[in-house]
């Protein structure tokens, strides 16, 4: 289930809402608990039972960590969280491109029946046999294992109320895509939150800002930039066909979609959590302008990218033992942080490329852009980034290849049958624009504007503007959904 789908906005979160609120409060994490599992059953069927296993199994680690600690076996503990979190994350994300890679599936035979029986394989010949892929599995998975870690930090209490564990493993505003919430952050909130008008209503407009650029604008691009590098439904342009206008054309409209999808869905999950009493962390701050990659880490998937600096980097020794062992440990995080956005070359190069520029950066290259002109840095980032999104959004390695030497007019002579005009459209245009401006800070600037007037008649406009565009953002949306307009999410294959 979306959240930007008419089924969740006009049956699912009402229901909700009214159930909460209707109830004692007492009740209240029973009511976000159900929801949430038939929020993920919807998407999920069967699937479901992996996360409940992993809330059960979690929420039994954190009792043996706490029971441990007394008689010095809690690092077992934690050890044993670990991977048993890290199998499951294994075996349901990875197992088959492992075994595509090592093997020509020779125990298919004997235990793809007994899968097919559990449901994590469809009924098809032995040779088109693979493991279903639980949405959201890095997501809650990484919570899990956060839980267990603060625990035995003693970075917040061990929880033993198996309802209120499960709510933080989860709760359905962040389950799907995030942001990664971290159980030290919330553990006081799961347990006494209060929700207020003033809170509930700042959770409303998060929401509706999120709809808005979810809908509105990724909605608007993603239809080009799935046309240009294709789909599983449907294939976009040979990479022999591309021209650097097509490439550049699809590359700048993945560069906003990828932005506006994620960002605008942990807007509507923050707004959310605030609408039930939780306050979740920022996931990104306008990642587009900043001067550097390692900026734009600071900037871009802020829980994700924190989440591997507290329990992998820092862990791994960080910056602490001399730059060769610091430029080891950021190359790691950012080859695992690449493996876990998917089982896939590309994802993995896309990683390392990644990690390879924050290295250069380190050994001198931050001090050159140091000295340059800011515009001059600004292009570099956008350039690094948008390269990289070549690798992270194209299918395969050979296919990203070919398209990233076309940007810069070393590919293949493409044929001419693709023009730029072919999928430029003037709804293209204001999605394109609306991307631009939509990636700049002049919102939070005009926001912290106005807490700076004294004159009530320009506070009194700015509210009205403000809430004509919310209202705006609302229909236009709800007509979109309406019609049936294309409405994917990129972060359901994560």
């Amino acid at each position: 289930m979306l959240f930007s789908s008419t089924v969740f906005l006009t049956l699912f979160l009402p229901l909700v809402l009214l159930l909460y609120f209707g109830l004692p409060k007492v009740l209240r994490n029973s009511v976000l608990l159900l929801a949430s599992l038939f929020f993920y059953a919807w998407g999920e069927a069967f699937l479901v039972v992996i996360m409940l296993a992993s809330i059960a199994a979690n929420f039994g680690f954190g009792l043996w960590v706490e029971r441990a600690r007394e008689r010095g076996g809690a690092k077992l503990a934690v050890a044993a969280a670990v991977v048993f979190d890290l199998g499951l994350l294994f075996v349901f994300k990875y197992a088959n491109w492992i075994w595509g890679l090592v093997s020509d599936d020779p125990l298919a035979a004997v235990f793809g029946p007994t899968l097919v029986r559990l449901g994590l394989l469809p009924e098809l010949p032995p040779d088109d046999w693979s493991i279903r892929l639980p949405i959201g599995i890095s997501f809650f998975t990484f919570q899990a294992m956060s839980y267990v870690i603060d625990v035995y930090r003693r970075d917040g209490p061990v929880q033993r109320n198996p309802i209120h564990f499960g709510v933080y493993i989860a709760l359905f505003p962040q389950l799907i895509a995030g942001p990664i919430v971290r159980y030290r952050d919330v553990a006081l909130q799961i347990v006494d939150r209060v929700v207020t008008l003033d809170g509930f209503a700042w959770g409303v407009r998060r929401f509706l800002i999120g709809l808005g650029k979810k809908v509105l604008v990724a909605n608007v691009v993603a239809q080009v930039a799935d046309g240009i590098f294709g789909t599983q439904a449907a294939p976009g342009v040979p990479a022999h066909e591309l021209t650097v206008g097509v490439a550049w054309l699809g590359l700048l409209c993945y560069t906003i979609q990828i932005y506006f999808d994620f960002s605008g869905y942990s807007d509507m999950a923050i707004g959310l959590g605030r609408m039930f009493g939780f306050r979740f962390l920022e996931n990104f701050d306008h990642p587009y302008v900043a001067r550097s990659i390692t900026e734009f880490w600071r900037r871009w998937h802020i829980s994700l990218s924190s989440w591997y600096r507290d329990y992998l980097y820092i862990p791994l020794g960080g910056n602490r033992h001399g730059p060769g062992r610091t430029y080891f440990n950021l190359v790691l995080v950012f080859f695992l942080c690449g493996l876990w956005h998917g089982a896939s070359a590309s994802f993995v190069v896309w990683g390392l490329y990644h990690g390879a520029f924050l290295v250069i950066e380190r050994l001198g290259l931050a001090r050159v852009l140091g000295r340059a002109h800011p515009a001059l840095r600004h292009l570099y980032l956008l350039l690094v980034v948008m390269v990289g999104w070549v690798f992270f959004r194209a299918d395969d390695f050979t296919y990203a290849s070919a398209y990233a030497a076309t940007l810069f007019g070393a590919g293949a002579e493409a044929s001419g049958v693709w023009a730029v005009g072919h999928f430029w459209s003037p709804l293209l245009a204001i999605g394109l624009a609306c991307g631009v401006i939509g990636s700049t800070p002049w919102q939070p600037r005009l926001a912290a504007w106005r807490a700076r007037t004294s004159s009530a008649g320009l506070a009194l406009a700015y509210e009205a503007s403000a809430l004509v565009c919310l209202l705006s953002i609302l229909v236009l949306s709800a007509l979109e959904l309406a019609a049936g307009s294309y409405n994917p999410f990129i972060y359901f294959r994560f």
